[in-house]
């Protein structure tokens, strides 16, 4: 059973063709890519700061990705790789992205293995009893959910805005299963549609659907058309940079704070919180306005 264990930067870019090749001859086996996203290693500046690996893996068929946060989302992917591909025999192989983060590990909510497994579940539910208080939905993934789930401590306590957080362990995956289930309902149009898991999942939880990755815009927004509600994704778009996790994060505006303002804009442009607010968060975090596009830099 092959690992081959690499910097995620130096992966599907710089081997690209070989990981095709391995798709083409119907390969088996796990590609993991270490030190993965563009802000988790910390000091080393672009050549090893990868904000593209996982749009990358989304192009090769056969390639079923996953970018990770937690030791148990982990164990159940290599688990459910292992019996496709080596119990089933299915001509599949596994990227999967690991982080050189230390951070604490919680233990796995019961019964979510299905839900790692189809893109996404939720890790933190929303303070049920405040039912009139404004509501979004943060969907963090990799090394940036823990700021997801920082923002919504933040939203709570400082605005009194309640948050669902989600853990999105693939992007990929659940843009692959709305697209067959979108295609399946073009062309059975006389049958009950089917429903992706991204839609289950959001159906009945209201508010703006903020998202927050470690990759480049695109790899969230591949789930743009099966989100019910208004989308915002939040990304590592632009080269890399030396400098401490913090600092990158707040270079690349994928940080709590910026998670923040993007959740209390929504909320404003739909008249659940006053406008004013919006100059608050930037006001409290201490959010340069004049810094430069990362895109541009």
């Amino acid at each position: 059973i092959p690992f081959y264990i690499f910097y995620s930067m130096f992966g599907l870019q710089r081997v690209g063709d070989l990981a095709w090749a391995a798709g083409d001859i119907q390969a088996r086996g796990f590609l993991i890519g270490g030190t993965a996203g563009k802000t988790t290693l910390a000091g080393e500046g672009l050549q090893h700061q990868d904000g593209h690996g996982m749009l990358l893996a989304s192009t090769i068929p056969n390639c079923v990705a996953y970018d990770v946060t937690f030791n148990y989302e982990l164990a159940v992917i290599v688990h459910q790789g292992l019996l496709r591909m080596f119990r089933d025999k299915e001509n599949v192989f596994f990227y999967v992205t690991v982080m050189n983060e230390s951070y604490s590990h919680p233990e796995m909510p019961a019964g979510i293995e299905t839900q790692i497994l189809k893109g996404m579940y939720r890790i933190k539910k929303a303070n049920k009893s405040r039912k009139q208080a404004p509501r979004v939905q943060l969907l963090g993934s990799g090394a940036i959910l823990r700021e997801s789930l920082a923002a919504a401590d933040m939203l709570e306590k400082d605005f009194g805005v309640l948050s669902d957080v989600w853990s999105v362990t693939s992007f990929n995956e659940l843009a692959r299963e709305g697209r067959d289930k979108a295609r399946w309902n073009l062309l059975h149009p006389k049958d009950e549609p089917k429903v992706c898991h991204l839609e289950e999942c959001l159906k009945n939880n209201t508010g703006p659907v903020v998202a927050a990755s470690d990759y480049v815009r695109n790899y969230a927004e591949q789930i743009r058309e099966f989100v019910p509600g208004r989308y915002f994704s939040l990304g590592t778009d632009g080269y890399g940079r030396s400098g401490t996790r913090k600092q990158l994060r707040s270079f690349f505006e994928v940080d709590r704070r910026y998670i923040v303002l993007t959740a209390i804009k929504a909320l404003a442009e739909e008249s659940s919180l006053p406008t004013s607010m919006i100059s608050d968060v930037i006001e409290r975090y201490g959010i340069d306005t004049e810094k430069m596009n990362p895109i541009h830099t």
